[in-house]
């Protein structure tokens, strides 16, 4: 019911990968791959920025974060 109200709503745009049929990581990771290369190619600058929030989650309490 969620996953449909969602997709009727268009929440989920074409270019998300988890929690997709037939995407995944590996998708996202050849897709961002794809994507950078080609403007490197082009000679266009690329920046990129990587953030880890695992610790950050780690330390906060699930309760809080569910509820």
């Amino acid at each position: 019911m969620v996953k449909r109200h969602m997709k009727d709503k268009k929440v989920i745009r074409s270019s998300q990968h988890s929690l997709i049929k037939g995407k995944s990581c590996f998708t996202n990771l050849i897709n961002f791959y794809n994507e950078t290369t080609g403007l490197v190619d082009e000679g266009r600058a690329v920046d990129i920025v990587y953030l880890d929030f695992s610790k950050a989650f780690d330390t906060v309490s699930h309760k809080i974060l569910i509820g």
